[in-house]
């Protein structure tokens, strides 16, 4: 359990992080060197104002200086990232007294890597309606990297390392047919070039999962909107999110979902 935490803490200071890459992208300022401030006064933050969640809490959601308003957006996404980073640890079966694999370890590595890279664009999706190329290029990039790695080290198998990329294609294919068809109006092309990320993450068949799970989500929460008088049938939505979502559930549960379907097909 304490491990556990640790890595939950861990990953709100992560979060921290990852809320100023998604502003600094769109603002295109350095969100390494560059140091943080308040975007309405531009102060310049101390220590006692970037500590996680409890800054947040203890300034009431306000500027310690000029005392505006600030956005919800920064302590979700960091509790977002702490309870991803502890899902992920946890999904792999690390505990405190384990005694794990170098490959193991990088595998973890990777995960928190790729859903690092798939918070931002979540965030910058959900404000923004796109996807930045260099979030994506990074993590497919990095994918690449990995299904190298776990082939040279022979986790992987040669029919397994196209099972990952044809993933990636095909869904890629898939949403791309819906963008051009559409001429945009149904999917961004950010969207295609995501969906190939989320192949080569998860492979065949969790890759169904996540996209039915995307669609499902997507349509629900739409509905809801709706009904609610907050969007119109053509207005705008962003589908990223739903499918980052969709891509964290896969990784978790698209094994399990995937023997319930066919346990109720041959029934």
């Amino acid at each position: 359990m304490i491990d556990i935490i640790f890595v939950f803490i861990l990953g709100l200071f992560i979060g921290s992080f990852l809320n100023c890459v998604a502003c600094r992208i769109f603002l295109e300022e350095d969100f390494v060197l560059k140091n943080s401030y308040c975007p309405n006064c531009k102060h310049k933050l101390s220590a006692l104002d970037l500590v996680p969640v409890f800054s947040f809490l203890s300034l009431r959601g306000k500027c310690r200086y000029c005392k505006d308003k600030i956005s919800w957006q920064y302590p979700m996404v960091e509790l977002g990232t702490g309870i991803v980073f502890a899902l992920i640890y946890y999904y792999l079966g690390f505990s405190l007294l384990g005694n794990f694999s170098g490959y193991q370890i990088w595998n973890l590595f990777y995960l928190w890597i790729v859903f690092s890279l798939l918070i931002i664009a979540f965030v910058y999706d959900a404000r923004h309606y796109l996807i930045p190329d260099r979030i994506t290029f990074s993590g497919i990039i990095v994918s690449f990297l990995w299904i190298g790695f776990s082939f040279y080290s022979k986790i992987l198998t040669a029919g397994e390392v196209l099972g990952f990329v044809y993933s990636g294609v095909f869904a890629a294919l898939f949403f791309f047919c819906l963008w051009f068809f559409s001429r945009g109006k149904a999917m961004g092309f950010g969207d295609v070039k995501l969906v190939f990320l989320m192949g080569l993450v998860l492979g065949f068949p969790n890759i169904i999962v996540a996209l039915f799970f995307a669609f499902m989500t997507g349509a629900v929460v739409g509905i809801i909107l709706i009904i609610r008088g907050a969007k119109k049938m053509k207005s705008q939505v962003p589908f990223g999110p739903y499918l980052i979502v969709g891509t964290l559930f896969a990784l978790l549960y698209g094994p399990q979902v995937i023997n319930w379907y066919w346990s109720l097909s041959l029934r």
